[in-house]
């Protein structure tokens, strides 16, 4: 049994500026009543002011939103927006107004705004759209049993949603989904060589070109990093998989995304304990996420190049698995003394970024779920971030919070390589004891990047997951960085300034 990926449900999306007259909507139909926070009595203008002011008035103002049967047998949800509505709160709002109504099983949802400002009700817009997509979809299931069909199919929009980017909003969510779908897979269903084949498989669909670097390819290149993973894997199916996005009349160097492919990790030699290893199949959601941005920024029709690296490996236990203490040489000649080979994704991302450096592209962004250090520092709200261009901490910081998906920068200083000094090579992989992982790991990356290509490393190891489900998404696993990586991007690419 093959898992298939699923298109993005067909969704046939109306928008009216103005407000029905009648609200008799049939018991299959789902209402998010959209109202402002700050003046509520904005119900009492609306077809239900009498059931609105009688059910609304036994919650406290604090419950939001608040849910309530319909005259004909549905089910509503008001929702109390803000007047300042940062992303993040409007992707949240959404899916939990969403969550409970598709329950219900409708077959249509009605979108209605009793917000003034089109700023607020297009933010909202697009946030429901974005959380609707996401809650249809289903994360894939090794099973003969077929998923429940979801009766959906109309999405109307009543009000003031003139800036409302709906193109946007189903972009990034076929690209989360994607991303998703491809951590969710099984490690025997996704190994390095199937997942080849699959991006591959897309890469002819869409129209991207693909380049694969075999393990014979990278050792004629002299990538000992990336190899030094693969030393104890039983089959030859690692390597870089190079994919590129050409639009019609774009010139120039590319932007660049990279992601860590892990498909399975052991630990390698620095074998992983106990339960530590359930869940090492979602190790290569980097790859995921920066395929799904791949995906979106080519659904959106961007006008500039891309690039998209996946580092596709799995990290094995076996007699040829090197050691510590192991010297390997990198692909750009730097040496390295091995600590711990459980952290591999450093080392197959460090000769991914080498080669990637010799395009010389305008700019790289990283996705890894790379160290539990990030975690420790963050929780599992927001991605840790490093870049080396200090002049973009802030923008990195305001990109996160304007597409919802929140980035925070950790330092990039250069006297953490002193933590670093090897007495056998000229680096160690990483240090023997202490804190800042992901810092150490970052300063580690970096001296594979070219100084004059900007470069975001996203830490995605606390992002990756969230119990309960966290902004639109309402399952455990994430998907966090498709929405940052198209904000960045596309901001990298039209700012001359940065």
């Amino acid at each position: 049994m093959k898992p298939e990926f699923p298109a993005l449900h067909h969704l046939a999306l109306r928008k009216d500026s103005s407000i029905p007259a009648v609200w008799d909507f049939g018991p299959d139909v789902g209402v998010v009543l959209l109202v402002p926070e700050n003046d509520r009595k904005a119900v009492e203008n609306t077809p239900w002011s009498v059931l609105l002011g009688k059910v609304l008035s036994k919650y406290l103002a604090s419950e939001n939103p608040v849910f309530l049967s319909t005259p004909h047998g549905g089910r509503a949800a008001t929702v109390y927006v803000p007047d300042q509505l940062p992303t993040f709160k409007a992707l949240t709002l959404a899916r939990k107004a969403i969550g409970p109504l598709m329950a219900e099983r409708p077959v249509a949802v009605n979108i209605i705004s009793l917000l003034v400002d089109d700023e607020c009700g297009s933010a909202m817009a697009e946030a429901l759209l974005a959380a609707l997509h996401a809650g249809l979809f289903h994360l894939p299931r090794i099973s003969d049993k077929p998923s429940e069909p979801n009766d959906l199919r109309d999405i109307n929009f009543f009000g003031n949603f003139e800036k409302a980017r709906f193109g946007y909003a189903e972009a990034t969510a076929e690209g989360n989904n994607l991303a998703r779908w491809l951590t969710h897979l099984p490690g025997n269903y996704l190994t390095p060589g199937i997942y080849r084949d699959f991006a591959e498989s897309l890469a002819c669909k869409e129209e991207w070109r693909a380049q694969f670097y075999d393990r014979d390819k990278l050792e004629e290149l002299g990538a000992g990093a990336f190899l030094s993973v693969v030393e104890a894997s039983p089959i030859r199916d690692a390597g870089i998989l190079h994919l590129e996005y050409r639009p019609p009349g774009a010139e120039g160097k590319p932007l660049a995304l990279v992601g860590k492919g892990i498909c399975f990790d052991t630990g390698g030699s620095n074998l992983k304990v106990s339960g530590s290893m359930l869940g090492m199949h979602g190790d290569m959601q980097g790859s995921a996420v920066a395929l799904g941005t791949f995906l979106a920024l080519t659904r959106l029709e961007f006008d500039q190049p891309v690039d998209c690296w996946l580092a596709l490996a799995e990290n094995h236990i076996g007699s040829r698995a090197v050691k510590c203490n192991d010297v390997i040489t990198a692909l750009d000649g730097t040496t390295i003394e091995l600590i711990n080979t459980d952290a591999e994704g450093r080392m197959v991302l460090l000769d991914t970024l080498a080669l990637v450096s010799r395009g010389k592209p305008r700019a790289i962004v990283d996705y890894a779920t790379l160290t539990g250090a990030v975690g420790a520092a963050l929780g599992q709200r927001m991605a840790g971030a490093i870049t080396n261009r200090r002049k973009w901490i802030e923008p990195i910081i305001q990109a996160g919070e304007q597409c919802g998906e929140r980035i925070w920068p950790f330092p990039y200083e250069d006297d953490y390589d002193e933590d670093l000094e090897s007495n056998v090579a000229d680096t160690l992989q990483c240090r023997k004891t202490g804190q800042g992982d992901h810092i150490y790991a970052a300063r580690l990356l970096g001296r594979f990047v070219d100084d004059d290509i900007g470069w975001v490393h996203v830490d995605m190891a606390s992002s990756g997951t969230h119990p309960g489900g966290l902004a639109h998404i309402p399952t455990d696993l994430q998907g966090f960085g498709v929405r940052f990586g198209v904000h960045w991007l596309t901001q990298i690419g039209n700012d001359t300034h940065l």
